[in-house]
Order: structure tokens, then sequence, then C-alpha cells
């Protein structure tokens, strides 16, 4: 199950969809056994990639598309330390898919098509599954429609079967989920990169400096980080109101408030609120302490510990922050009272912004500041 997924199912069974379910995970077990066999009959196929490459001509447009010219190849072999122990790529690779969020838009700022990433379902998207920011960077590249990325679906287990048709030299999954019965098995495809410490908590300043170093880029990402990290200072510095605040980023249900979650330090949600200006407060710090979950559920009867909380995230609908003001616990936060609440539309581009990529950032920046700024405004 994604992490998007399980966004949009957060207010079930008091977010048990953010873990996969027993249910889904036997299924997951017993589909990675039955594809098994299929995956290690491609190794040999992705292992040779340059040849079958060759062959085909697909993977010449990708890597004519990719701009890997420009890479270092004499920077390999390099080895890559994950959560799952260390990845040695030995070449240049050529053909790269990616798993779970982000990787693929680094990867794509980096001059790289990659030839599998999963579909998104969550939020706005486009042709069949598309990110609109992602979509519009590979028209920009003239990245032909034969050429785009294959979509894979992630809904549920990961799509190895997709992936191996790819022919992949290298699998990305860094803000990923994958699980070690996941990583084993996309091994026998391609070289893999799972997440580095945390399960979704691959922060985005170590996914694209990995990501260049894996595929001979080190220097191109360096440059990237300066530039989008400019990019968020600067947007910031246009809000004074935000200076001194501190922000969490929250989900609420409004047909069921008798409970809500955190997203934890852990979470590159409200790291991106740092980037912003935003100090983390104590009782998320406090809420965090002790877990590498990216989500902690908290029960409406604690609202008050959430009043050193200034500005609210929040994924919802319109008519949520009127709920929650309504609501006789959670209406006792400062915040939620004086309405500096940020409720972002998970219909919207704006559902995906909040989990920052290196095309994420340009493309929503603007837009998510503004919403910090007039929530900031009411303080």
């Amino acid at each position: 199950m994604t992490r998007n997924t399980m966004q949009s199912l957060l207010s079930a069974t008091s977010h048990t969809s953010h873990a996969p379910l027993m249910a889904g995970a036997r299924r997951r077990a017993l589909r990675f056994a039955a594809v098994a066999v299929a995956a290690c009959s491609l190794v040999a196929l992705a292992a040779c990639s340059s040849a079958s490459n060759d062959a085909s001509g697909a993977g010449d447009s990708h890597a004519s598309a990719s701009g890997n010219d420009s890479a270092n190849s004499g920077a390999f072999p390099v080895s890559i330390k994950h959560a799952y122990g260390t990845t040695t790529i030995a070449t240049q690779p050529k053909r790269v898919a990616t798993v779970g969020w982000g990787s693929f838009d680094n990867l794509i700022a980096l001059g790289v098509v990659p030839v599998s990433i999963q579909k998104n379902t969550y939020g706005k998207t486009v042709d069949g599954g598309f990110l609109p920011w992602t979509k519009d960077a590979l028209d920009k590249m003239g990245v032909s429609q034969s050429d785009m990325p294959q979509l894979h679906d992630e809904s549920d287990d990961i799509d190895v079967e997709a992936i191996a048709e790819s022919k992949p030299d290298l699998i990305i999954g860094l803000q990923s989920g994958m699980t070690k019965e996941q990583y084993e098995t996309l091994s026998k495809i391609a070289p893999t990169i799972a997440y580095q410490k945390v399960a979704w908590g691959d922060p985005w300043r170590s996914m694209i400096t990995t990501t260049a170093k894996a595929i001979g880029k080190e220097a191109q990402g360096k440059k990237l980080i300066a530039d989008l990290a400019h990019q968020l200072t600067s947007a910031a510095a246009q809000y004074p109101d935000l200076k001194g605040k501190t922000g969490a980023v929250m989900y609420f249900d409004a047909s069921k408030l008798s409970n809500f979650s955190i997203y934890t330090t852990t979470d590159v949600r409200p790291q991106l609120l740092n980037d912003l200006g935003l100090a983390t407060p104590d009782s998320i710090k406090k809420a965090s302490a002790g877990t590498d979950s990216f989500y902690k559920d908290v029960s409406a009867e604690h609202a008050d510990d959430y009043k050193d909380v200034d500005i609210i995230v929040t994924y919802g609908t319109p008519g949520l922050l009127a709920a929650m003001q309504k609501d006789p616990l959670l209406s006792k936060i400062p915040a939620v009272k004086r309405g500096s609440v940020v409720v972002i539309d998970s219909t919207t581009e704006m559902a995906n912004a909040l989990d920052p990529s290196a095309l994420s950032i340009p493309a929503t920046t603007k837009e998510y500041v503004r919403l910090l700024g007039e929530a900031a405004a009411k303080v």
C-alpha cells in the first residue's frame, strides 16, 4: 500500500491503513512468492541492459532523453547504504525505475527519464497518473509519448512484473515503505536502493544527494539542492508573519473529530515547514519521541496539549475548519479557534505538495507559502 493510499484512508479503522493490513500483507507475501521465479528469469536481462537497450530501441530513447552523457561515468562503481544493507552500482545506469514517492521527480530534475514510476491516484493527476509538475517537466524535456515513463501500480502491492518488464538496471525506492521482502525481490531484477533509515522518512536533500550519486551526477545534485533551498527561503521571506511562528502538519476528519493524527518529526511534511522558517512545537517533539512512525494518533481529549502550535496544516475539505471550530474539544486549540489552519483540499494539486521533491518545490512553494502566510497573519 502506498503512502498516498494510506493518506486517503487515514480516517478509517483508527488509521490502521498506515501499516500493512494482515490480509494485504498475506496477499503481498503470496504474490511475491509467485513472481520471484519470473523476476529471477529477468536477472540476466537486467544485468546486461546495455545490450538489450541497443536491441530494443526504447533504451536508446530513454538514454538520449536522460542526459546521461553529462554524468561522471568514471565515478563508478558506487556503493549506497540503506536500511537493508549496501547496494553497489557497478556501472553508470541507463534505465532507472523508481518505487514510492519523489525519486522519479528527483531523477527528472537531474535530467534522467525513468523507465517506470508509480501511478499516482491521490490529489490532482494528469494523463492517467502523472503528477502535473512531473508531466510538465517531461514535456519541457521533449520526451515523446512513446518514451514517457511506464506507470506501475503501487496501490496495494508493488507491481513487480511491470517493473521487470521495463528492464531497469537500477531501482530507486528512497521515499517508500519498501519491505525487506520487496527489496529482496526487486534486487533480483536490478540493483535496488531502499529507504535509508526510516520508511517514508528520507528528507528531500538526502534523496537528491543519494540519487545524484547513484547516477553519477553528484555535482548537479549539489547545485540542485542549493537552488531549491534558495527558492524555499526566498518564498518564505515574502511573508514576515511566518518568522518566529511554530507549525505542525496534522490530519482531521470532519466526520470523526473524536481523534486526529499528527505527523511526527520523522515525516518530511513537518520538515518542509522547518525549511519555510516555522519551528517545530515542543508538543510535536514530545509526541514524536520514541517512535519512528511518520504519524501518531491522538484523542481529541488531549487537544489542549497542542496549544503551542501557531499554524496547523491539515488535509480536508472546505468545511473542515468550521466543523473543528464547533467541536467542544478541538476548539480549545488556539490555532483552531482563531482560524490559523491551512486546509489542503485533497482533490487539488496542493494535496501532493506537502511531500517535497525536486519538481514539486518549484511548482507549489509560492502557493503553499501564501496559505501559510495568511494563517500566520491571524496569530
